[in-house]
């Protein structure tokens, strides 16, 4: 072999080893590197998160909470104690439990951001920190979570990469841990669900104006005014139907300012629900207050409603005005374009 090809192989063979330190699993000697693969990240924290009082997402240094409830229920603390969908925080603290270690990765802070695992702090970054508080505010996991792996080919599970706070070795883990600092993502939407059919009658007030609908031969009608322009049978339909699968976009205590009011709805539906709905503007928002009740077959159904929406304002949709508190302009049916004169 020539000594010009020896000293290339040579070459070579160093950026290897070099790049396989950077980039491939570690091999850094101690502790942290001592972990074999298929263990479990947090052994035992199954029974450990009966004692659970708080969980802390953390990025970009901005950290959102979401915090037991006195009746045992979670809510994102930043929005009153809000309710979060249950399924969901359900799937992140069982993927805590089932996470295992598949293999080291690099040590290297250079090279944190290539795996999602940096200073979740910092203010470009792309890492999730997760942390799960006692009751004292003990922490029971503490993780920061980076970019996932996800295959597409059959049975292989997702993979996502992670490193523990304090700690300079990163890891590939074996799991599911969907966590996101997003409220938007963690608000349980549903705010009723009142199918249009169901819906007696509805009154609208708004200013000095009173809209009042009942039903003519089972169709949305408007009985007062009865002096009124031919009606947009789409538009009255949204009246109706105005509570038919209703979600949020935004939420706050009812105490909190959020505009001023426009107007009020009152939905009588077929079996003796009321639901009683207050509309404030703010700008182009629009939020809502209900109250429900009911006596009769409805009362049961009332009580529940009603502790699902006392003490909130919700906001909707911007298009959902024209469904609480149309004004008769709104609904009128538009006109049929006329033809040119020949």
């Amino acid at each position: 072999m020539k000594p010009r090809t020896s000293v290339i192989l040579a070459v070579i063979a160093a950026i290897v080893l070099f790049a396989g330190w950077r980039f491939g699993p570690a091999t850094m000697p101690g502790s942290e590197t001592s972990a074999s693969a298929g263990t479990l990240v947090f052994p035992n924290l199954a029974p450990k998160l009966q004692t659970a009082a708080k969980v802390e997402i953390t990025h970009q240094n901005k950290t959102l909470v979401i915090a037991r409830q006195t009746d045992g229920s979670w809510g994102l603390a930043d929005h009153g104690g809000f309710r979060v969908q249950p399924d969901r925080l359900r799937e992140l603290l069982t993927g805590l439990t089932e996470l295992r270690i598949t293999e080291p990765r690099t040590a290297d802070p250079a090279e944190y951001a290539r795996l999602g695992v940096e200073d979740p702090k910092g203010p470009t970054g792309t890492a999730n920190l997760l942390r799960v508080l006692d009751g004292a505010g003990k922490p029971l996991a503490a993780l920061i979570i980076g970019h996932r792996r996800v295959r597409t080919a059959g049975n292989v599970p997702e993979t996502i990469y992670i490193r523990r706070p304090g700690e300079a070795q990163s890891w590939l883990a074996e799991g599911r841990v969907p966590v996101d600092a997003d409220p938007q993502l963690w608000f349980d939407r549903d705010i009723a669900n009142i199918p249009a059919d169901k819906v007696a009658s509805v009154t609208v007030t708004r200013g000095d104006a009173v809209l009042e609908f009942d039903r003519e031969g089972g169709k949305p009608a408007l009985k007062s005014p009865a002096d009124h322009p031919k009606l947009d049978n789409f538009k009255m339909s949204d009246v109706f139907g105005s509570l038919d699968s209703l979600t949020l976009t935004d939420v706050k205590p009812a105490a909190d300012k959020v505009g001023e009011q426009i107007g009020t709805t009152h939905i009588v539906g077929k079996d003796g629900l009321v639901v009683d709905v207050t509309v404030f503007k703010a700008g182009k928002d629009i939020w809502i207050q209900l109250a429900a009740s009911g006596d009769g077959a409805a009362k049961a159904e009332a009580a529940a409603l009603q502790k699902r929406l006392a003490g909130w304002t919700f906001q909707v949709g911007a298009w959902k005005e024209q469904a609480f508190v149309p004004t008769l302009d709104e609904l009128k049916a538009s006109e049929p374009a006329r033809k040119p004169a020949p």
